[in-house]
């Protein structure tokens, strides 16, 4: 992973996790050949452990294969939410719950 490379390590997403992509406003340019263009994806991979999904990739420059950061996305079912994380140097940390039923029972308001 390169520091040098991005504007700032592991920057706080809140709770925008990305299963593939790049963070792009993010990124300075390739440390090792100074060029700023596209940021490709390879080794690509999904493992199913223990009913948790885990994608992990590298970022990659288009121009010198320069290895940028390795990317972390993780989903599982916990009780009745969906949780999501991301841990990426350039796309940052972020982390998700959404309900799994149609009315979310922490956003529902108590009636007395």
């Amino acid at each position: 992973m390169c520091t040098d490379c991005v504007q700032k390590e592991y920057p706080d997403r809140g709770n925008t996790c990305l299963e593939n992509g790049s963070y792009l406003i993010n990124y300075v340019g390739c440390a090792k050949c100074h060029q700023r263009d596209f940021v490709l994806i390879s080794n690509k991979a999904t493992e199913d452990e223990d009913g948790e999904e885990i994608v992990t990739y590298d970022h990659v420059c288009k121009n010198c294969d320069h290895i940028i950061a390795r990317h972390e996305y993780t989903f599982s079912v916990v009780d009745e939410y969906q949780e999501y994380t991301m841990l990426c140097l350039l796309c940052g940390k972020a982390e998700d719950s959404i309900s799994v039923l149609p009315d979310d029972p922490r956003q529902s308001t108590p009636l007395f």
